[in-house]
């Protein structure tokens, strides 16, 4: 299937779930400014990029239960073209982008009563858009306005996200092929900073975390990609403890782990990978300890993905096999917290491992969709939680399906404390792979880049 088609067909499945008399309205994202006179590159609403595949700004989508589809968006302007680029304009939008018609954005607010007088249901993404809200509810005043003239009022406004997140949740091939190729880029981008690291160390010079940044933003930029799928992480020696660390300018050490979680995004999908390796290519004993059993985790949590299973699966097998390893470690203590079926139920991982084993990925890097088992969101238990003792309400777990992309990505990290052992203070270690979920497994579409110790080190030699 073509994109043309493709994109005809999203929108066509979603005007079948609007219900008689429904209408749909979907803005692109605004234009944001960074300081005076400049804004910050402009990124398209994954929403309505889904449904169009169309990148300009100041653009809105209306779709109707029949299936007509409205692009409102910027007129042709020839002055303001020579400043910010050529425009596809109202005229040409119908056919390049497969819609039903096409009006200038300066009309939005005088079309859209029209557009929804007579409706039933208005559609929109709740808690999405600034002020859109607002706005829905000036156009039906202006509705409302006629009714003495037999107009009819929509009485119904509902929330689009939870038709669209179900649509975004399982991709389709041509979704897939381009993560896989974002995967690659980003494959290639954490191998090179690996690769650098090593050889400025080898060769005597000074290594920042920006170093090493600058190395992942030209291997994206080189093969294509966009831009950056969120503020890439590097950091090292300590700096890999703080969980969502950013690039700065600490000085990485010859003996230091370096933790980079980087991806790029390639149009409009994100890809997200996470590596750690020693700065100047061979672990400590340490190190590798630690890193292995990390590594242990994330292969059961590879294991328990695939279709049928639970999204919470993943999580539950790597938890087991941290649970046994930091006692056998010893960052654990046996007579203190208990055996591993101890240290699961009381959370005593914690102290080391304080994030969830994964999170759904596409066009945003933590994507849209729901992690509660839609037929079971009635079925709720009750338990307490082991830390905080605040009572949390469980409902079952997302049953997983071939086509739906997670991230696996386990992690240890070890602050100084008492009764932890120093050789172990200031590692922090995370293993990120993206997966999608396959009938009989996962495919990990991250593993361009070396993720074991030994084939790490090897690399690093180079």
């Amino acid at each position: 299937m073509n994109t043309h088609a493709l994109y005809a067909d999203r929108r066509a499945r979603l005007a079948a779930q609007l219900g008689t008399g429904g209408i749909a309205i979907i803005p692109t994202a605004p234009e944001r400014q960074r300081n005076r006179d400049s804004d910050f590159l402009y990124r398209h609403d994954s929403y309505f990029y889904y449904l169009t595949g169309f990148t300009e700004p100041h653009a809105t989508l209306v779709i109707t239960a029949d299936g007509e589809t409205t692009l409102f968006c910027q007129p042709k302007d020839m002055e303001r073209e020579v400043w910010d680029g050529i425009r596809l304009g109202p005229e040409a939008a119908p056919a390049a982008l497969g819609l039903s018609r096409a009006l200038s954005s300066a009309e939005l607010a005088a079309q859209m009563p029209k557009l929804l007088e007579n409706r039933s249901t208005v559609w929109y993404p709740f808690a999405i858009h600034a002020g859109l809200e607002g706005r829905v509810d000036g156009w039906l005043q202006s509705v409302r306005a006629r009714v003495r003239y037999g107009a009819l009022c929509p009485d119904q406004q509902r929330d689009l996200c939870s038709l669209l997140d179900e649509m975004r949740l399982v991709k389709d091939a041509h979704e897939q092929d381009v993560m896989r190729r974002a995967s690659a880029i980003s494959a290639g981008a954490h191998i090179r900073a690996m690769q650098r690291s090593a050889a400025m160390l080898r060769a005597g010079q000074e290594v920042r975390e920006y170093h090493l940044d600058a190395e992942l933003l030209h291997e994206f930029r080189q093969h294509g990609s966009q831009y950056p799928a969120y503020g890439s992480i590097v950091a090292g020696g300590a700096n890999a403890c703080v969980l969502h660390y950013r690039a700065d300018t600490a000085l990485i050490r010859d003996g230091d782990l370096v933790l980079i979680d980087a991806g790029c995004e390639l149009d409009g999908y994100a890809s997200d990978i996470t590596r750690t390796f020693p700065a100047n290519g061979t672990f400590t004993g340490p190190q590798r300890a630690l890193y292995d059993l990390v590594l242990a985790s994330q292969d059961a949590a590879v294991a328990a993905t695939k279709a049928g299973a639970r999204f919470v699966d993943p999580h539950e097998a790597t938890v087991a096999v941290l649970a046994q390893g930091l006692l056998d470690v010893g960052l654990l203590d046996k007579n203190k917290v208990g055996l591993a079926q101890d240290v699961i139920a009381n959370r005593s991982y914690f102290q080391f491992y304080m994030h969830r084993t994964g999170h759904w990925l596409g066009m945003d890097v933590h994507d849209c969709g729901s992690y509660v088992e839609p037929s079971q969101v009635g079925q709720i238990s009750e338990r307490k939680d082991p830390l905080s003792g605040e009572s949390i309400k469980d409902r079952p777990s997302r049953i997983l399906q071939p086509g739906m992309v997670l991230t696996i990505e386990p992690g240890l990290y070890v602050r100084p404390a008492p009764g932890v052992p120093e050789k172990f203070h200031n590692i922090g270690i995370r293993i990120e792979d993206d997966a999608i979920v396959t009938q009989t497994g996962c495919e990990l579409i991250t593993r361009g880049v070396p993720v074991k110790a030994d084939e790490i080190e090897a690399l690093m030699k180079g």
